[in-house]
């Protein structure tokens, strides 16, 4: 099976220019970039579909530029916004850039027989006047032809500025530079980039160059009931540790539904169509057990936390299936615990006035009532004792875990 083929296997493509063209171009060695705008501190698991497209281009034998835009991240796509971005300063956008370089090399290696190249489109951009920008590269753009692209035309009516407006040429500008210089034939995108990728077609074309160039999207990812993917209650899911522990990276994955586990495992993971085909299987006959899920959970915490990563939040996920929270590290804590609710210990430390102070009974009745009949537990254990004080013995490093019921879980933070 031909990479092509691989892609139309696992639904990654969404769009491309001349398949015939495109097919007979990745017969050989072939240069193709990506590019990376650094509007946040982290890339997010929506930016995951194109570095592993990337990454199967690569490891197929081609020639992967990874491209940091450190010029674009200036203006900001107005790709699939309603509205404008907010700016960031210059040295905002140049530490996003090297935060996210450096994430691009996990994924993408820059050593070893096939090396992956980053890049940044400051390099050619920052010494570039604004007359020879509008003389070499604005000249091929007619104003009815951009007026005509979607991301253009669909901002039109709630106002778009001159900056945002140029952004498909400082972006055609780097296939134009890319081809000219590394000898790129082929770019790849989200689908909200198809108008910005064939714009740099024609550039490329209109500069003289006889060699045609191609373009190829990956599809927008969204779940079963239309919804966004990537999105929690509690954000987007970054693939920066600090910001998406690995624990909560696995479960975004565990937890996804039945009916989008088998597109997700295609999309994100390199098992092999055989593999795939019997997770199907799994998820038909015994879709009770996440097999499928549990797997996909696995592999892309391991991608993109390593196995150490997966490790915690394995050992995370145990504990708390079992209730067993004392065999936890504090950090394991930390990460399992982010964002639930939190209660600093004072001067109360009776267990029901605490259930009551820190809102996890609504009445002192109602706490009395929890704990005398076993709904109340600290640390995974069972507390029944109404004259029960929490100190400091009772804490995991500073914390201490309550959970009412089965699955209500509260902080207890000890000062």
């Amino acid at each position: 099976m031909t990479l092509l083929e691989d892609l139309e296997f696992r639904g990654l493509i969404n769009q491309m220019t001349d398949e015939e063209g495109l097919k007979t171009l990745l017969e050989t060695p072939t240069t193709l970039y990506t590019g990376f705008d650094p509007t946040a501190d982290s890339l997010h698991i929506g930016h995951l579909l194109p570095i592993l497209v990337l990454k199967r281009f690569q490891q197929a034998g081609h020639h992967v530029v990874g491209l940091v835009g450190g010029a674009t991240g200036m203006i900001g796509d107005p790709s699939g916004r309603a509205t404008e971005r907010s700016l960031n300063t210059s040295d905002i956008v140049e530490e996003f850039a090297n935060r996210i370089k450096d994430q691009l090399s996990r994924f993408l290696p820059l050593e070893g027989e096939n090396p992956v190249t980053i890049a940044n489109n400051l390099d050619w951009t920052k010494d570039l006047t604004i007359i020879d920008f509008l003389r070499d590269i604005g000249k091929h753009f007619p104003v009815s032809y951009m007026l005509a692209k979607d991301s253009v035309d669909s901002r039109l009516q709630n106002g778009i500025s001159f900056t945002e407006f140029s952004y498909m040429l400082l972006q055609s500008f780097d296939f134009l530079k890319l081809y000219e210089d590394k000898g790129c034939r082929l770019q790849v995108g989200g689908s909200d980039q198809w108008g910005n990728i064939t714009a740099g077609m024609e550039l490329i074309r209109r500069a003289g160059h006889e060699e045609k160039a191609f373009g190829l999207t990956v599809p927008l990812v969204t779940k079963a009931d239309g919804q966004k993917f990537g999105k929690t209650a509690g954000g987007a899911v970054w693939l920066d540790a600090d910001k998406t522990s690995p624990y909560e990276f696995y479960q975004f994955w565990f937890n996804v539904d039945d009916l989008d586990v088998i597109k997700f495992l295609k999309y994100f993971t390199f098992l092999t169509h055989e593999e795939l085909d019997a997770l199907a299987e799994e998820v038909k006959a015994a879709p009770e057990k996440r097999v499928a899920q549990r797997r996909l959970a696995e592999e892309m915490t391991v991608l993109v936390h390593g196995e150490e990563g997966l490790t915690q939040a394995q050992r995370i996920t145990t504990a708390l299936f079992s209730g067993d929270i004392k065999s936890l590290q504090v950090e394991d804590i930390e990460d399992a615990f982010k964002g639930m609710p939190r209660f600093t210990l004072g001067e109360a430390t009776n267990l029901v006035d605490v259930l009551v102070e820190a809102k996890i009974s609504p009445s002192k009745r109602q706490a009395r009532e929890d704990v005398t009949n076993g709904a109340i537990y600290l640390n995974g254990e069972r507390e029944q004792d109404l004259t029960k004080e929490i100190t400091e013995a009772d804490a995991i490093g500073r914390f201490t875990i309550v959970r009412r019921g089965k699955k209500k879980y509260f902080v207890v933070e000890h000062a």
